[in-house]
């Protein structure tokens, strides 16, 4: 009887230890959980306030160097024949305006892509530290197991906010056309019906400047006229990893990805029907 009740009381001892030390850990996972929740708030915090402090400074820069560009253009021949003489010769060679200029020019870009890195610095080590904060508090699992994991995930992001992007430029591209050319045969058909008196706003025939418009995006793709939806796909994805900034570093590169961009965004299914229709 006596080894009986020793048994259970040891029994229950071991229960109450092995409760009492999950007790103690659940508290220190919570702690540390809530902790490392409060250091992926910071960082957050003082990352959104970073890249809040470079957008508006990229605004300004690129504002004032956009309002600098209108004033040469207002003032047209005179400040050519400023810059054409002595001073303009004396100021073109001081490195402070010579420095200036360079910042005017290379600070939107560079502040450009800067932002987009402090962008992706947030999301990958908040999302990191906020998942590792809930296993801690609450149990829950990771999204990931590693921190490559995350960066793939916020890559995926973006290409997908491009695609949708890019799909939202060609239906608009698509029906700026479509309003060009129904435009355009309105006109055709007002002039007809009343012998020439129509209205007196003037309408260009758009054909022309859509078959150059067309042509010179299918010769930018490497691409014939009269290829399909499915052949110009596949010709963009190769040119658009060709010229992809992450992976082609050459100067142009930024330049030429973005006209496969905009060539690719061009030829929509309408545009291409359309191009038939025409020839």
């Amino acid at each position: 009887m006596c080894y009986n009740k020793t048994h259970d009381e040891i029994t229950t001892y071991n229960f109450r230890k092995e409760r009492g030390i999950k007790t103690y850990m659940n508290i220190i996972n919570k702690i540390a959980g809530k902790t490392l929740y409060g250091i992926a708030r910071l960082i957050s915090i003082v990352l959104d306030t970073i890249i809040a402090l470079v957008e508006t400074m990229v605004m300004i820069i690129s504002s004032i160097a956009r309002g600098f560009v209108v004033l040469i253009g207002m003032g047209g021949c005179l400040f050519l024949l400023l810059f054409a003489g002595p001073l303009g010769v004396a100021l073109l060679l001081n490195p402070t305006v010579l420095l200036t200029i360079a910042f005017f020019i290379i600070a939107p870009i560079l502040g450009t892509k800067f932002i987009s890195y402090l962008k992706y610095i947030r999301y990958v080590t908040t999302e990191y530290l906020f998942d590792r904060a809930s296993y801690l508090i609450d149990g829950k699992s990771y999204q990931f197991e590693t921190f490559d994991e995350y960066k793939k995930k916020y890559k995926r992001m973006q290409d997908e906010k491009r695609r949708k992007r890019q799909e939202e430029n060609r239906a608009r591209q698509e029906r700026k056309w479509e309003e060009r050319f129904r435009q355009w045969n309105t006109h055709q058909n007002s002039q007809r019906s009343n012998w020439g008196y129509g209205s007196e706003q003037a309408y260009v025939n758009p054909t022309n400047e859509f078959k150059t418009k067309y042509e010179k995006s299918c010769n930018l793709l490497e691409v014939g006229y009269s290829e399909d939806q499915y052949q110009i796909k596949l010709a963009y994805r190769k040119k658009a990893k060709r010229y992809h900034p992450d992976i082609n570093k050459s100067p142009d590169a930024t330049e030429k990805f973005q006209q496969v961009n905009e060539a690719y965004e061009f030829l929509s299914d309408g545009n291409i029907e359309r191009y038939k229709s025409i020839v």
